[in-house]
Protein backbone atom coordinates (compact mmCIF):
# COMPACT_ATOMS: atom_id res chain seq x y z
CA UNK A 1 0.00 0.00 0.00
CA UNK A 2 2.83 2.35 0.86
CA UNK A 3 4.42 1.75 -2.52
CA UNK A 4 1.18 2.70 -4.29
CA UNK A 5 1.02 5.98 -2.37
CA UNK A 6 4.69 6.60 -3.20
CA UNK A 7 3.99 6.00 -6.89
CA UNK A 8 1.00 8.37 -6.82
CA UNK A 9 3.02 11.10 -5.11
CA UNK A 10 5.86 10.50 -7.57
CA UNK A 11 3.48 10.90 -10.51
CA UNK A 12 2.08 14.15 -9.10
CA UNK A 13 5.67 15.30 -8.49
CA UNK A 14 6.53 14.54 -12.13
CA UNK A 15 3.47 16.45 -13.40
CA UNK A 16 4.48 19.53 -11.39
CA UNK A 17 8.02 19.19 -12.76
CA UNK A 18 6.71 19.16 -16.34
CA UNK A 19 4.52 22.23 -15.74
CA UNK A 20 7.40 24.24 -14.27
CA UNK A 21 9.82 22.93 -16.91
CA UNK A 22 7.53 24.25 -19.65
CA UNK A 23 7.51 27.66 -17.91
CA UNK A 24 11.28 27.43 -17.62
CA UNK A 25 11.68 26.83 -21.36
CA UNK A 26 9.29 29.71 -22.12
CA UNK A 27 10.74 32.25 -19.70
CA UNK A 28 14.34 31.17 -19.11
CA UNK A 29 15.19 29.87 -22.55
CA UNK A 30 16.45 26.61 -23.97
CA UNK A 31 19.64 26.50 -21.88
CA UNK A 32 17.73 26.75 -18.59
CA UNK A 33 15.29 24.09 -19.77
CA UNK A 34 18.03 21.67 -20.77
CA UNK A 35 19.82 22.20 -17.45
CA UNK A 36 16.49 21.55 -15.71
CA UNK A 37 16.17 18.21 -17.51
CA UNK A 38 19.80 17.17 -16.90
CA UNK A 39 19.71 17.94 -13.17
CA UNK A 40 16.60 15.75 -12.69
CA UNK A 41 14.44 18.63 -11.57
CA UNK A 42 16.40 20.17 -8.70
CA UNK A 43 17.44 23.16 -10.82
CA UNK A 44 13.87 23.48 -12.09
CA UNK A 45 12.63 23.51 -8.50
CA UNK A 46 15.14 26.20 -7.51
CA UNK A 47 14.45 28.23 -10.67
CA UNK A 48 10.72 27.96 -10.06
CA UNK A 49 11.07 29.36 -6.54
CA UNK A 50 13.35 32.14 -7.77
CA UNK A 51 10.69 33.21 -10.30
CA UNK A 52 7.50 32.14 -8.50
CA UNK A 53 6.27 35.64 -7.71
CA UNK A 54 6.95 37.00 -11.18
CA UNK A 55 5.28 34.05 -12.89
CA UNK A 56 2.43 33.76 -10.39
CA UNK A 57 3.13 30.11 -9.54
CA UNK A 58 3.68 30.31 -5.77
CA UNK A 59 0.89 27.82 -5.00
CA UNK A 60 2.21 25.38 -7.60
CA UNK A 61 5.72 25.68 -6.19
CA UNK A 62 4.48 25.09 -2.65
CA UNK A 63 2.57 22.00 -3.76
CA UNK A 64 5.54 20.75 -5.77
CA UNK A 65 7.95 21.28 -2.86
CA UNK A 66 5.69 19.30 -0.53
CA UNK A 67 5.34 16.55 -3.14
CA UNK A 68 9.11 16.53 -3.71
CA UNK A 69 9.80 16.09 0.01
CA UNK A 70 6.95 13.60 0.36
CA UNK A 71 8.32 11.55 -2.51
CA UNK A 72 11.71 11.25 -0.84
CA UNK A 73 10.17 10.36 2.53
CA UNK A 74 7.72 7.79 1.14
CA UNK A 75 10.34 6.10 -1.01
CA UNK A 76 12.70 5.92 1.95
CA UNK A 77 9.93 4.47 4.12
CA UNK A 78 8.98 1.91 1.45
CA UNK A 79 12.61 0.87 1.10
CA UNK A 80 13.10 0.62 4.85
CA UNK A 81 9.91 -1.41 5.21
CA UNK A 82 10.99 -3.74 2.43
CA UNK A 83 14.36 -4.17 4.11
CA UNK A 84 12.81 -4.79 7.53
CA UNK A 85 10.30 -7.34 6.27
CA UNK A 86 12.66 -8.94 3.80
CA UNK A 87 12.16 -9.22 0.09
CA UNK A 88 9.91 -12.00 -1.16
CA UNK A 89 11.85 -15.13 -1.97
CA UNK A 90 12.42 -15.79 -5.63
CA UNK A 91 12.79 -19.22 -7.11
CA UNK A 92 15.22 -19.84 -9.91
Amino acid sequence: MLAIVAYAVGLANFICFIIVLIKQFQEGGVLHGIIGIITCGIWTLIWGWMNATRLGIKNLMLIWTLLYIGCWVLNFMAGALNFALGSPATTP
